[in-house]
């Protein structure tokens, strides 16, 4: 019979595992002045001064292949803001735009689509200031498009498998190839994406209806030679990874080609690069991995044999409510030991879309949220929590419910 007693080793994981997800949602420390990374590293350090992981037993946890393809695209987004790509996109949509109605659905379609391509959190970092420029200029309320834009940045993300960190951890994990991610998830975020519009439209109405004041164009300082140079190694990357090359070789080697430049300082590129995150994959390996190597997972999942996670609906649920309970980051690596093992695509690419989705159920469900109600405050507006909820609660449900009609009929 199966003992329901910890061992010493699981009980140190247990205690390690606990503390760290409790960091990681609340956002910070409640004793110390600790955030994310910080319980990270100090969880991975635990594991391995405890005893539970061996040095070389903590090195094999960490899957580099993820680690270099976030590493190498945060270049690349990097070196994208440095040549003043995401001024040019605001400078363009100023010209074209005539109604309060249509800044909105560009800013969303602009937020969504570029966070496809490139990791969520960075574009957010990147556009939000665009945005508040552009509201300034035309004496507009930011809450509406900035709420747009993190929305829209949390749903585009959801339609490739390098649009956020916890997609490329999946992609990773799962061998799944990026093309057939894509076909299968893209069709989602866009359906997402027009439903965002709607959903900030409805509950915004009264101010994004009318036309713009006069026409403020949108200084962007720009670089064109370097801006054709990084666009034309995105679509080789692009293709690259469509035609199902190695990920993890080919986004080092178009983030490898962006750093061969005589016009731009590498400093001004490593700036744009969020080495936090990177130190609490680092860290979140390691600790999964030492609550793997205890055997405390073995021993969690025999305690939920009446959750039957083998049903796909009870899955999706659980990576909803685990997403918003400790970040999707977490949650992902916590729940790839409930995929079953035979599973292909329509569980690994669930995983994907309901725990990028959760994102939106409440203004701190991502961190791509978070960024922009940070970027915000800073310049003096505040998103509240209850504007956010409004769409994004009802926003969640009804997505998480289409996807999960979608996945039931046609995955």
């Amino acid at each position: 019979m199966e003992s329901l007693l910890l061992t010493a080793t699981m009980a140190k994981a247990a205690a390690i595992l606990v503390l760290g997800l409790l960091v990681f949602a609340v956002g910070k420390s409640p004793v110390f002045r600790m955030d994310r990374a910080g319980a990270a590293i100090v969880g991975a350090a635990l594991m391995i001064g405890l005893g539970v992981l061996t040095i070389d037993q903590a090195a094999k946890a960490v899957d580099v292949r993820t680690i270099v393809v976030l590493f190498a695209m945060m270049i690349v987004t990097s070196s994208l803001k440095t040549a003043g790509f995401f001024h040019v996109v605001g400078a363009f949509l100023t010209k074209r735009l005539a109604t309060r109605r249509g800044l909105l659905l560009a800013v969303i379609l602009a937020g969504g689509l570029l966070s496809a391509f490139f990791i969520n959190d960075i574009v957010c970092l990147m556009f939000t200031p665009v945005v508040l420029m552009i509201c300034h200029r035309w004496r507009l309320r930011p809450v509406p498009y900035l709420i747009g834009l993190a929305t829209a940045s949390n749903i585009g993300s959801a339609g490739t498998l390098i649009g956020n960190p916890q997609n490329i951890l999946i992609g990773s994990l799962s061998g799944i190839s990026f093309a057939r991610y894509m076909l299968v998830a893209f069709p989602l975020a866009l359906l997402g994406l027009a439903a965002d519009f709607l959903a900030v439209y409805w509950v915004f109405r009264p101010e994004l209806s009318g036309p713009l004041p006069e026409a403020a164009e949108v200084p962007a300082a720009r670089h064109p030679f370097l801006i054709k140079k990084n666009v034309a190694v995105v679509i080789l990357i692009l293709a690259g990874f469509l035609l199902g090359f190695e990920a993890a070789i080919v986004a080092a080697l178009g983030a490898a080609a962006l750093l061969v430049t005589r016009r731009v300082k590498p400093e001004k590129i490593y700036a744009g690069i969020d080495f936090n995150l990177l130190v609490i994959f680092v860290g979140l390996f390691v600790i999964i991995g030492g609550v793997e190597e205890s055997g405390l997972m073995g021993w969690l999942l025999g305690r939920l044999h009446a959750v039957d996670f083998g049903s796909f609906p009870v899955f999706a649920g659980a990576t909803v409510v685990l997403s918003n309970l400790v970040s999707n980051v977490p949650a992902v690596l916590l729940l790839r030991f409930l995929v079953p093992a035979a599973a292909g695509l329509k569980w690994w690419a669930g995983m994907a879309v309901f725990s990028t989705l959760a994102g939106n159920l409440t203004l701190v469900g991502s961190v791509a949220n978070l960024i922009v109600v940070e970027i915000a405050r800073r310049d003096g507006v505040r998103v509240g929590f209850v504007d956010y909820f409004k769409v994004g609660f009802p926003l969640t449900i009804a997505l998480g419910l289409v996807s999960l009609a979608y996945f039931l009929l046609l995955v």
